[in-house]
């Protein structure tokens, strides 16, 4: 049994499946109700939907697009994209969604963190940072899709959404995005040593050793892929996969 859950991260654009490279160009990828079949049948423990343009276009959530997803997986679901108000966040909950993903708003309104893990327990409030190297050294958090720099330390901005009341830190380094070049170990290990709750690491897995990398050198508790999963070989075919148990031992066990 593997102790170190591993869950693909969809990206949806107008109700369709895409994928970026460093958070630009999304590429059409297909029907997002395949991809939930092909990952019921692969027993993936747990699956990370995120609407990038939700925010950036100053949509609510298509609760319709969410409840479709509930309806068709067998796994526990995270949502993100265009929740900034509470009943918004109550009405996924309703819908089955078991964790929300908060990103823009948790730097726009910090105390919103802790009034939802508040209202529905910590364990169901996930904080998004997506966080980019500055030409100078060090990180910056950027918002809205990746196009607002906020001028935000990572490391210290996952310390204040932990005592805000984050269960996780979902990580997303926007460098790596779609590369397939593997985690940055050292935005990782800054800030997983800088907070008590998991950290789901996100961008840039190319292959099963790059997840055991991410947990035994970044320290990440769980980790995220995206164009691993949905692409094959180096022309980037669309291919809906996910690795076997038995190759997620190897190098997480």
């Amino acid at each position: 049994m593997l102790t170190t859950r591993v869950m693909p991260c969809l990206l949806l654009r107008n109700g369709a499946l895409v994928k970026t490279i460093r958070f630009k160009d999304p590429g059409y990828v297909g029907d997002p109700t395949n991809a939930i079949k092909i990952y019921n049948e692969k027993e993936v423990d747990e699956l990370v939907v995120l609407d990038i343009t939700a925010t950036v276009d100053g949509r609510r959530p298509s609760f319709a697009v969410i409840e479709m997803f509930v309806s068709e997986c067998f796994m526990p679901v995270a949502y993100g994209g265009g929740l900034s108000r509470m009943e918004d966040v109550a009405e996924v909950f309703r819908l089955g969604i078991e964790k929300v993903v908060i990103n823009s708003q948790a730097v726009k309104q910090p105390a919103f963190i802790r009034e939802l893990s508040e209202r529905f327990g910590a364990q169901a409030v996930m904080v998004s940072i997506d966080a980019k190297r500055k030409p100078e050294g060090g990180y910056e958090v950027w918002t809205n899709g990746g196009r607002t720099a906020t001028g935000l330390d990572p490391r210290a901005f996952a310390e204040q959404m932990s005592a805000q009341g984050a269960g996780e830190i979902f990580l997303n380094s926007i460098d790596r995005d779609g590369t397939m070049e593997g985690y940055d170990l050292e935005l990782l290990r800054l800030v997983t040593s800088a907070v008590d709750v998991p950290v789901i690491a996100c961008g840039g897995a190319g292959k099963v050793a790059d997840f055991g990398r991410a947990v035994k050198e970044g320290g990440a508790a769980a980790v995220a892929a995206g164009s691993m999963v949905v692409y094959f070989g180096r022309n980037r075919a669309v291919l809906i996969n996910f690795p076997s148990k038995r190759e997620l031992g190897k190098v997480l066990n």
